[in-house]
């Protein structure tokens, strides 16, 4: 399968490129990423020279671009993780937000049709729902009521997808899933914002009471996801994808500094951010019974990876925040932090 891959520098995109090469000798991958703040060749270093693989600077707004790698490259399927996905970002720039993920996914929708292609993978999240009361889970037909600018542009790209399937016949699928976590996740998110900072003796900025609730699902768990709808999911389907790990964002942080063997003296709590959601929960059975699709990666495992990728790599997330990022993060947590707890593409 010839497969075109979005957003592949970012975290959940250069997961999902090495698992494809890993996992198949006859997938070929082209890489499309503009390498914004949150795309990264480092990523992909691995990879770089497989002769299957093939990354392409580029923009999914440059028409002309994406009609040529479909044609040039005969693309069966599309995997769609390209956007802007930083909340805190959305708050202080929508504008870019709209025009990435809403004009961005039309224009890939429409190339796509119009070059034949046969599969058609919208990685969403399930910020589009809202938030949730102190129980319920979201599951595909809960109404979608986004909160953040962020999510309201993933929101309408989704609905895209769906008047594309409904007018055109056009075998588009849609994924929502739970907060990412594990290697290669950028440093304004989180958990790598926890580690990162911790090793360097810094504040752990917590939004609020530290109280709102995430479901945590690993990355390569994921990518799997993603693998079996692009494969064996219904044309026109949405598949929610979720961890079944439920966690305040206190707890999460309080488990990282045990890890790390650090003070929670650390833990500094900040001022909210606008429009906080206050607890996300996947229901993913529909995954789980039509697709055979299970996280496979408990909680416990998955985060002790994690913090030890962050500290076998520190190289990798030092070259991030020394550079431009710098810059943002005085920028944004110079009154004493803000973290995204949303996850990343």
């Amino acid at each position: 399968m010839r497969i075109l891959v979005t957003g592949g520098a970012g975290f959940i995109g250069s997961n999902y490129v090495h698992q494809l090469l890993a996992d198949g000798d006859d997938e070929r991958v082209v890489n499309l990423d503009l390498l914004t703040y949150a795309g990264n060749l480092a990523n992909l270093e691995a990879v770089a020279d497989d002769g299957r693989y093939r990354f392409v600077r580029g923009d999914i707004r440059d028409r002309e671009l994406v009609r040529g790698l479909l044609t040039d490259e005969r693309i069966d399927a599309v995997v769609h993780f390209a956007a802007e996905s930083h909340v805190d970002r959305s708050v202080e720039g929508p504008e870019v937000f709209v025009s990435t993920n809403v004009l961005g996914t039309e224009i890939l929708l429409e190339e796509a049709r119009g070059a034949g292609v046969g599969r058609f993978v919208m990685v969403s999240t399930d910020e589009v729902y809202g938030s949730l009361g102190e129980t319920g889970l979201f599951t595909e037909q809960t109404p979608l009521a986004p909160n953040s600018p962020y999510a309201a542009s993933k929101a309408a790209a989704d609905l895209l997808c769906r008047a594309f399937h409904h007018t055109f016949d056009f075998p588009v699928l849609v994924t929502r899933c739970s907060n990412n976590y594990g290697p290669y996740q950028f440093p304004e998110k989180l958990i790598p914002l926890m580690i990162a900072n911790a090793l360097e003796d810094k504040p752990l900025p917590v939004y609020g009471d530290g109280l709102n609730v995430r479901d945590w699902l690993y990355v390569g768990d994921h990518c799997r996801a993603v693998d079996r709808v692009l494969r064996a999911g219904r044309p026109g389907g949405i598949y929610n994808v979720g961890g079944c790990n439920e966690m305040k964002n206190l707890e999460l942080v309080e488990i990282i500094v045990d890890r790390l063997g650090k003070s929670r003296d650390l833990i500094t709590f900040v001022e909210d951010r606008p429009g906080h959601d206050r607890r996300y929960a996947i229901d993913a059975e529909l995954i789980m019974s039509e697709l055979d699709w299970a996280p496979t990666v408990d909680f416990a495992s998955g985060i002790d990876h994690t913090v030890q990728w962050y500290l076998d790599n520190r190289a990798w997330w030092e070259t991030i925040r020394s550079g431009a990022y710098r810059d943002y993060y005085d920028q944004m947590y110079g009154d004493g932090g803000r973290h995204d707890a949303g996850p990343a593409t």
